[in-house]
This record gives C-alpha cells, structure tokens and sequence, in this order.
C-alpha cells in the first residue's frame, strides 16, 4: 500500500497535521460538509459514483467500491457494509460520512436486499468517540456546535487518526440524515421490529429544531408494542432532546422510569435517559429501580439496543456499564485495568 505520506487522499490530513490552518480549508473540496452539502439537493438514487470527490478524503476509494457493492444488490454487500463500518470503528469517518447520501436511498428501499445492513451503517459517521462511553456527561452527547473551533485550532470533537477534523465528518454524516429525515420517519412504523429499532437509532441524530422527530417518536411509542423497540423510543427521544432542550420531555422520561406497568427495558432506557438530561443527583427511588431491573439476563439482552452496545466495555454489557458510570462513578472502571493488565 502506498506510503499515507505521499498518498494523495491523505492531502489535507498531512497538512494539517504538520501546522497547516484547518480554517483554511472550510467550505473547500477537501471540507467533507461542503461536498455533501452540494450533493444533497440531487436525486441521490441515480447520482454516479464519480460525481463527488472520493479521492479527497481518507480511505475515499474504499468507501466508493463499497457504496457500488451496495448498489450493485450483489452477494458481497454485507463484506462493503463492514468496510464502512470499519471506517467508524477505525476513528477515520469522513469517507463514511460521504457514504450517507448514497446509503439513505438502499435503506428506505424495502425491496433492497440490503436495506437492513444499509439502515445499521447510517448513523455510524453522525457518532463521534461514542464507543464505550457510558457517562452521564458523554452519552447520548450531541454537542450544539460541532464544528466551531477553538482558539488552539482544535474542533469540539477533535481529530480523527487521519487527522481529519472529526467534527467534520459527524456535522456532514447529520446534515445528510436531517435533509432525509422525511424520507427516514415512516421506517419508524416498519412491519420489522429491527427496522424500527435502527430507524430510531439512526433519526436521534438528525438536527430536529422543529421538534418533527421527536413528534413521530412519540407517536410511535404511543403505538408500539415491541418492548425493545419502545426502549429505543425512548432513548432516541432523549438523545434528541439532549441536543434541543425540552423540559416536558425530562419530565416524561421521569414518569416512565416511575411506571411500574411499563416493561423493564422501557423503565431502564427511560432511567438511563433521564440521568443524561438532568445535572440532579440520582434519587433513590431511581437507584432501586435500576439495581432490581438490571440482571445479567437483561442486560445481555438489551445490547440489542445499538446505545447499550455501543456503551458496552471488553467484559460489561452497556446496560450494566450505565449503571456503573451513572450510579458509582468512583468505582474503578473495569475496562480500565483490563487495558493496563496488558501492559
């Protein structure tokens, strides 16, 4: 593989990384907002491959053959799906990001044979260093601005491994969720439970100022039966509104955890929820919920949930890993002296 140094979809990174002024490279082809931005107004469905510039961005040319793998409905999408989502996992998304236009039409597609996997990479690139983050002050974080620099010349989110600014890749991946959303919203009552999960998941990054998402969630959770699916509801609901404050909504996720009548994982999604809302010390009534409510069982099976998931450390499901951040935040983190062990 040729030397990063001198590979030319690395162009901007090496600058920047040797001292180069990230300002100066804003709203220009290298700037990964700036180009979704110029695709999103166009038929995404038919737009060619080649119409945008993937050379320009790190790891550009693996993720245009992915995106033509999708497209092409043949066997290896599931292998071009991990490819993109390699690229996330890898801390390096703005090629990712640029993937998002192109994957929103095959995930809306029913008839996509790989609408699902599709749906699952979506909201992959809209994340930035989520993974094993189970703190009130970190999860379900969106900051307000992610793409305002500091006077050190860092973003809010930092740099990817590429030393592409991350901030980038997470404002183009949502700018490109937030124009589809009303393409994405009727996934949200899908026949398939799994669909309905991954719509949740996927939509809880998407800008919502006029409140549109957080409506059709709230709609969906009026009529849903599938408790983890309502789960979901409830934590896209409150992801949603940690970026746009809305107090009724805290105080409706207080209410849920309080609901004796409401299924475990709901209760637990709507504790978790709500601790991530509020700066007020967990009461006890909160604490008893959750220590009664969080088994092994449990939490096992609520990592279906891609929030718990993501959450989760080498050793501890992501429920139980909440519960440890959020509720004995002096404990030692087990993930922690894993890592050290091996040192």
């Amino acid at each position: 593989m040729e030397d990063w140094r001198s590979d030319p979809t690395f162009a901007m990174c090496r600058e920047v990384a040797g001292g180069a002024d990230l300002a100066s490279f804003a709203g220009g082809p290298f700037d990964v907002r700036a180009v979704v931005a110029g695709i999103l107004p166009e038929p995404r469905r038919d737009l060619p491959l080649d119409a945008v510039p993937w050379g320009n961005f790190p790891h550009g040319p693996d993720a245009r053959e992915a995106v033509a793998v999708l497209r092409a409905d043949g066997e290896l999408g599931m292998d071009a799906t991990g490819v993109l989502w390699g690229l996330c996992a890898n801390d390096s998304r703005a090629a990712a990001a640029l993937a998002v236009p192109f994957l929103i039409p095959l995930a809306t597609d029913a008839h996509h044979p790989h609408r699902a996997a599709a749906l699952d990479i979506l909201s992959g690139p809209a994340r930035a260093r989520y993974f094993g983050v189970a703190s009130r002050e970190e999860l379900l974080l969106h900051r307000t601005d992610p793409v305002r620099h500091a006077p050190d010349g860092d973003d809010d989110y930092g740099y990817e491994v590429t030393a592409y600014p991350a901030g980038w890749s997470v404002a183009a991946a949502r700018a490109a969720i937030t124009a589809d959303t009303p393409t994405l919203l009727p996934l949200l009552g899908d026949p398939d439970p799994a669909v309905r999960l991954d719509a949740a998941y996927v939509l809880a990054t998407a800008a919502d100022l006029d409140h549109i998402v957080r409506t059709a969630l709230a709609t969906g959770f009026a009529a849903e039966r599938d408790a983890m699916v309502r789960a979901a509801f409830v934590l896209a609901t409150a992801e949603i509104t940690r970026a746009h404050a809305h107090s009724p909504t805290a105080a409706w996720l207080r209410e849920r955890w309080h609901d004796r009548t409401e299924a475990p994982e709901v209760r637990l999604a709507a504790a978790i929820g709500w601790l991530c809302l509020t700066d007020d010390p967990a009461p006890e009534e909160l604490r008893r919920t959750v220590d009664a409510l969080a088994d092994d069982e449990r939490a096992h099976a609520m990592e279906a949930l891609p929030w718990m998931s993501a959450a989760s450390g080498t050793n501890e499901p992501g429920l139980l890993r909440c519960k440890r951040c959020m509720l004995q935040p002096e404990e030692p983190d087990p993930e922690t002296v894993f890592w050290d062990s091996l040192f």
